[in-house]
């Protein structure tokens, strides 16, 4: 990952499909566009390749969790769990909906613990985000059997791992709704979008509706089209949708040179006995993004990941001091500052996250280095890299 690393005529060609028309919007202008609609091919492409019925491409990773929060209901007052290890976007989409977030603990997975899980859950839960971190899966299968045996929804954030699978089943189409992102360093990118995926026609069809102000898209032109709900514009145009069609079309190229690389370097390290691999339930399955692993304990973790950095090989993130990607140094939420008045601020019984405390996920995250798997790396690349941190990681 990124994809940007392979671009290529691929990309161009598409693009310059949609530049030939001149028609940029998703919608409508049938009569100029000659046949090319590359936001729904794109869907059709997805939803074949993650084996559901329905795809909704939208303009990012974020509009897609709140276009699945507001399909499936989820709002005003209701407890959402997830996941302190993940992209703040997660939580402000919970936020954003006049949702609750309510954070549970993470595993050696390095997402939601299944086991936690159960201890967060009150009478006002009503869904459940786990995070498919840095490519890999969660527990899916066992936070699906709380998420059943409780009556809550289960949106599934895949944003970091498009393209993963679980005993063959594409990470993202467990729960009611999976969410995947496009952006400029995923794994497959439109510079910007997001996708939103499927199995219940109903669904879908609210988040058709609610990513475009509500139209239902059935009239024969804009003016025509109905508005059964209220929504918002969550659109991805044309010229984005081509970019990430062409991207989609690689994936197994994409997929296979992460797999390799990945596979490589961990099979090095397996010599440097003070280090330990992050859980991955099922290694076949893993999209190979990031290769995680945990030092014994914060303060060599620390020394580590700036031994690495200053011998040259980057991309190594260290995301207990990271401002984006753990609870801990997230102080715009626990101050609840936004630039307008949160839903959440006129609860009673809002929660304090200035007191949070996990201290399972803080001893796993301290400790924790993810490297992030390139795709323009060349084989001396790799075994540069791999010298040089065999050098660094084995005492």
């Amino acid at each position: 990952m990124p994809g940007f690393e392979i671009f290529g005529a691929e990309e161009r060609k598409e693009v310059m499909d949609v530049l030939e028309t001149g028609v940029l919007f998703r919608y409508g202008f049938d009569g100029v566009r000659k046949g090319r609609w590359k936001a729904k091919t794109f869907e059709i492409e997805l939803a074949e390749r993650m084996g559901v019925a329905y795809g909704h491409l939208c303009a990012s990773g974020t509009a897609a969790l709140s276009i699945a929060l507001a399909a499936c209901g989820v709002g005003a007052g209701d407890e959402v769990v997830v996941p302190p290890f993940t992209f703040v976007a997660t939580v402000e989409a919970v936020i954003y909906a006049g949702a609750v977030p309510v954070f549970s603990e993470i595993d050696d997975t390095l997402c939601l613990d299944p086991k936690s899980l159960e201890s967060v859950i009150t009478d006002r839960t009503r869904a459940v985000i786990p995070v498919h971190m840095c490519g890999a899966q969660a527990r899916i299968g066992e936070i699906k059997a709380v998420c059943d045996r409780h009556g809550l929804i289960l949106i599934e954030d895949a944003c970091q791992a498009f393209g993963a699978t679980l005993d063959g089943k594409a990470l993202g189409t467990f729960g009611r709704m999976g969410c995947f992102s496009f952006d400029a360093v995923k794994t497959v990118t439109c510079g910007e979008g997001g996708a939103i995926v499927t199995d219940d026609q109903a669904l879908y069809l609210k988040a058709d509706a609610f990513a475009d102000h509500g139209h239902d898209h059935q009239g024969s032109d804009r003016g025509a089209e109905g508005h059964e709900i209220l929504g918002t514009n969550h659109r991805i145009c044309e010229l984005n949708a081509a970019v990430g069609l062409a991207q989609l079309r690689k994936l197994d190229k994409i997929l296979e040179i992460q797999r390799t690389h990945k596979n490589t370097i961990k099979t090095a390290l397996k010599q440097c006995p003070s280090i330990t691999f992050r859980h991955i339930p099922d290694d076949a399955g893993d999209s190979a993004t990031f290769l995680s692993f945990m030092l014994p304990d914060e303060s060599t973790a620390r020394e580590k990941t700036a031994k690495l950095a200053a011998s040259g090989v980057d991309g190594c993130f260290y995301w207990y001091g990271n401002n984006w990607h753990y609870l801990r140094q997230w102080d715009h939420l626990k101050q609840l500052s936004s630039a307008a008045r949160l839903p959440l601020e006129l609860l009673e019984n809002r929660p304090d996250y200035r007191k949070i405390h996990l201290p399972k996920s803080d001893a796993l995250m301290a400790r924790t280095l993810s490297m992030q798997i390139k795709l323009s790396w060349s084989e001396q690349a790799v075994e540069r890299r791999i010298r040089s941190m065999i050098d660094i990681l084995k005492d």
